[in-house]
């Protein structure tokens, strides 16, 4: 027997189908993410908050994701939708390149950008105002002053370095090509999360870590720190990366994210850090009271 649908089923039955496809009402959804330390999850909050106040979109944050190898296939299947990376770090650790001998931040970022949008169909929006590199930072109290990298190769037998697990695993910008640049041999290598590096080296556990040069910590905990004098690691310029086809679907969210570009300078992000880790402040907070402070969003 041959089913006859009425217009009306039709109709209903279409309508059903169109409100299944939306969220929250049939707002689309922009997730937000980042990796797994205070930086990143700042970051990760300042631009949800943004997003939020300024478009019609339901904003997803999956905060502390992971690192590269995580957050790189998450974006190329659409998992999340906008993250914070660094120039460097896309370059040498995703692409699998190397930065033209003098190359200037802004080539380099113009080479990431060319690279993800080739490759994953993700692209570079325009960067924040800081960089955050790698600085061997050290305890006050320890009896030498070193002022560079390399000042610390012939003390590096002495010495243990401890780092986050990451950077031990990173090919291009992690320890064995970092070592071999500079020939370090430190006497014990030493694995600890992000955070906790910091404490360890505060404490007297570890004698050298790679502090990140926007980490708070740097000068609440009086850490000296030390110059990449043969300039090994590359510009780490931070910018949101976000898929194409978001901002294909909805390009008022490049420029809303742009606002941010030039907003955020070392000290600025420097500060953030320190009010999250050792003031004990929520990330969410922290970011909601800079947006506020640089009138991008309102109380």
């Amino acid at each position: 027997m041959k089913k006859i649908f009425s217009p009306i089923i039709i109709l209903l039955a279409a309508s059903l189908l169109i409100a299944g496809c939306g969220n929250n009402g049939g707002k689309d959804t922009i997730t937000v993410s980042g990796k797994m330390w205070t930086e990143q999850f700042i970051l990760t909050q300042i631009m949800a908050e943004l997003l939020k106040e300024k478009t019609d979109l339901d904003v997803k944050v999956d905060e502390g994701l992971g690192e590269v190898s995580i957050l790189t296939p998450a974006l190329e299947k659409g998992d999340i939708d906008v993250y914070v990376e660094y120039t460097g770090t896309g370059l040498e650790a995703v692409l699998k390149e190397q930065a033209a001998e003098g190359a200037s931040g802004d080539e380099i970022l113009e080479q990431v950008r060319k690279g993800y949008e080739k490759k994953f169909d993700v692209t570079w929006l325009k960067p924040l105002g800081f960089e955050n590199t790698y600085t061997l930072a050290y305890t006050e109290d320890q009896d030498f002053d070193a002022k560079t990298f390399s000042d610390l190769v012939p003390l590096s037998k002495d010495l243990s370095f401890g780092a986050p697990h990451q950077f031990y695993e990173r090919e291009g910008d992690g320890y064995d090509a970092f070592s071999k640049a500079y020939g370090f041999e430190f006497k014990a290598k030493e694995s600890y999360d992000p955070n906790i590096m910091y404490e360890a080296v505060k404490n007297g556990d570890v004698d050298i870590i790679p502090a990140f040069t926007t980490d708070g910590r740097i000068e609440r905990y009086n850490l000296k720190s030390t110059e990449d004098d043969k300039g090994f690691f590359p510009p780490y310029d931070a910018a949101p990366i976000i898929r194409q086809e978001v901002l294909k679907e909805h390009p008022e969210v490049e420029d809303v994210l742009n606002e941010l570009a030039g907003k955020i300078s070392e000290k600025d992000m420097s500060e953030m850090n320190a009010k999250v880790d050792i003031d004990k402040k929520e990330p969410k907070d922290v970011a909601r009271e800079f947006l506020i402070s640089k009138g991008l969003i309102k109380e």
